[in-house]
């Protein structure tokens, strides 16, 4: 009879450790979908503060952009993730848009491909009409992970804050049910996949719509290739030299071309 309860006892552990294990997914690979929501109402009240409360010119825009638009532009992008390597690449826009107040925080200008492991990265980024190539290590952020948790894609993601750039508020959620340290644009560092990245105060946010684990290959994950090679201190001072005469929109246009 012990016996008998003994072999039940041992089956009933087996399918209750199969059936957790189940519910827990470590993935090493696939494809992430982010949409991009940009307030661009917050935006452009922003941009006119800086511009001048006694710029006609460009109040008529924006009442006209705001009769005539959401507040909120929609961009989609993606991540593709194996072998420790990670490519962000933008979905462009089906419609250009020619307005007058498509600002840079309105456009997608970074491809990237981030060798996690190595702590390495090549970023093509387009500024105005040049692309940029460059090969450098990848952003350090000091991360202070919370007790805060959310769902996103279907995911458990716990929350961490960190301060970039001096004065650039980041709220991210990650997930540790995928064993890569990325995330969209140039976020990463934590332990886990970013699924979702807002910057309060810049008004913009970045958070996963779907997660596929389907197997990557090597030829999906090439670095790119075209633009004029510098590393991030060169770009830096070539933004500098280029924004030394706009005025207060200097440091804005550069904090985004560097975000």
């Amino acid at each position: 009879m012990n016996k008998i309860k003994h072999i039940i006892t041992l089956i009933l552990v087996v399918a209750m450790h199969k059936g957790y294990a189940q519910h827990i997914r470590f993935v090493t690979q696939g494809t992430i979908e982010f949409e991009k929501r940009i307030n661009t109402f917050a935006l452009i009240k922003k941009q006119m503060e800086l511009w001048g409360s006694d710029n006609i010119f460009g109040k008529t825009f924006v009442e006209n952009y705001q009769k005539n638009n959401p507040q909120f532009k929609l961009q989609k992008s993606k991540l593709t993730f194996a072998n420790n390597k990670t490519l962000f690449t933008p979905i462009e826009d089906a419609v250009a848009s020619n307005s007058f107040l498509d600002l840079i925080q309105f456009q997608q200008n970074n491809t990237i491909l981030t060798k996690v492991n190595e702590g390495t990265s090549t970023i093509l980024k387009k500024v105005y009409e040049q692309n940029y190539l460059i090969n450098d290590s990848t952003r350090k952020i000091n991360w202070k992970i919370t007790d805060e948790f959310r769902d996103i894609a279907g995911y458990n993601c716990r929350r961490a804050n960190a301060l970039i750039m001096d004065s650039v508020y980041v709220v991210a959620f990650y997930t540790d049910e995928i064993a890569v340290s990325g995330g969209p644009e140039g976020f990463s560092g934590l332990p886990g996949m970013i699924l979702g990245v807002a910057l309060p105060y810049e008004h913009v946010t970045w958070f996963a719509t779907s997660v596929s684990d389907q197997p990557i290959t090597d030829d999906k994950l090439k670095a790119p290739t075209k633009g004029k090679a510098v590393n991030h201190k060169q770009l830096y001072d070539i933004l500098k030299s280029a924004f030394k005469d706009w005025g207060k929109t200097a440091n804005e246009n550069y904090k985004w071309f560097t975000l």
